[in-house]
């Protein structure tokens, strides 16, 4: 099953899965993109719990387990409320738990496919029969469910994840849970993903670029560091922190169709350092243009104070993701129940 929340795995590895059942000769173009309502707040204690008993047998970590979940949380007037489901908002262990109880999909989903979709007479013969084929990709709560097929195919797992879910005391949210064309786009894990045909082609290409939210959310982090409440700040620590966060933003989106993305990004951020320059340092006369490039910028318009230059997002290479799959290392051995079917 492909999962990617276990050690040297990371959400790239999960986009690049999508990329490799949307592209070429694989055709799992309809997607189920699901969202779980309010996932940390209503998973229930005691099927959480059964499903950790099923690998950890010691009733003293059992034990803290669920005092870690009944723990409660206090009350604006600093009263203790207690909690019979869901877990502790940014708690340690919440992360984990929440993963372990969406194991439960997992196993629903790898054992169908090992079943009844595992080689490839198997997915041939189904869609003789005018069934379809399909994988999960899931990383944490963030899932989608990859369709070979047509739409109704897709459709109808919405049922299917629903009852999946119910046991955990979870269920979709229906406003945020659809099906949708790989031609649409949809958005998984800050990335939108759509295939669309390559300018001056007819070919088409499965493209990965940074999510209008993703894109809004970096610019409201510049936004928050040129506002007038950091003015005290000198220039130069200005720039530093601008880069530290550009270039992280960038680091993740770096393997996506993003190098155009990163400039606009870079736009926006030294609109913003202008602003700042000029309400920083103005006098009794209005700082002008020409004066402020003189003064803060060293290569035509590219700001500059005491040795620290604004490199922004665009300093972060854009880059191809290889495709890992199955080269992943696993670091535990495999249960023999899972070899033996399909």
């Amino acid at each position: 099953m492909l999962v990617w929340v276990s050690p040297n795995r990371r959400t790239h590895d999960a986009i690049a899965e999508i990329h490799l059942l949307a592209s070429g000769t694989s055709d799992y173009h309809w997607i189920l993109e699901a969202d779980i309502k309010a996932c940390f707040d209503e998973i229930g204690h005691t099927p959480l719990v059964e499903r950790v008993r099923r690998r950890i047998k010691d009733k003293r970590v059992l034990a803290l387990v669920m005092a870690f979940l009944k723990a409660g949380v206090m009350t604006t007037a600093g009263e203790r409320e207690e909690s019979f489901t869901g877990t502790p908002q940014g708690g340690p262990l919440s992360p984990l738990l929440a993963n372990i109880a969406l194991s439960a999909l997992d196993e629903h989903f790898g054992q169908q496919w090992r079943q009844e979709m595992g080689t490839d007479y198997w997915r041939a013969k189904r869609k003789r029969s005018g069934l379809g084929n399909w994988r999960l990709i899931r990383f944490a709560d963030d899932f989608v469910v990859m369709v070979s097929g047509q739409r109704r195919h897709a459709e109808a797992l919405r049922e299917v994840v629903t009852a999946v879910l119910a046991p955990l005391g979870l269920r979709l949210s229906p406003e945020k849970t659809r099906v949708v064309h790989i031609d649409e786009g949809f958005v998984f894990l800050g990335m939108q993903i759509r295939r669309m045909r390559k300018r001056g082609t007819q070919k088409y290409y499965v493209y990965t670029k940074p999510s209008r939210k993703a894109i809004q959310a970096v610019k409201d982090k510049v936004k928050a560091k040129t506002y007038r409440s950091t003015r005290h700040m000198a220039l130069d620590e200005l720039i530093a922190s601008l880069n530290q966060t550009l270039a992280g933003w960038a680091n993740y989106h770096r393997h996506g169709t993003s190098k155009a993305i990163f400039n606009a990004v870079d736009h926006h951020a030294w609109g913003r350092i202008m602003r700042w320059i000029r309400a920083k340092y103005a006098g009794k006369h209005r700082l002008g243009m020409a004066e402020m490039r003189r003064r803060f910028c060293d290569q035509g318009w590219r700001f500059a104070h005491n040795g620290v230059v604004f490199t922004g997002a665009s300093s972060v290479a854009v880059t191809r993701y290889r495709y890992r799959g199955r080269n992943i290392p696993t670091p535990w051995t495999p249960k023999p129940a899972a070899a033996a079917t399909g």
